[in-house]
């Protein structure tokens, strides 16, 4: 059975940073964090968002991950 860490995965901190060099480099924009953190326990936006990039190491990632494309 093929590893689960095909692709890569980052966060860009949007507030800050625009991400540029990831789209430079044909990084795929998945969407955008909530800004909840995974430690929050009063359903309130406490950290900044952030933009979720992948980066697939394979070309046949979504077939090594068992996902139907």
């Amino acid at each position: 059975m093929p590893s689960a860490s095909v692709p890569l995965e980052t966060f860009v901190e949007t507030p800050r940073f625009a991400g540029t060099c990831y789209r430079a480099a044909n990084w795929q924009t998945l969407g955008e964090t909530s800004g909840r953190g995974k430690l929050d326990r009063h359903h309130r936006a406490a950290l900044p968002r952030k933009a979720v990039y992948v980066y697939p190491l394979r070309v046949d990632f979504r077939t090594a991950l068992g996902v139907a494309a």
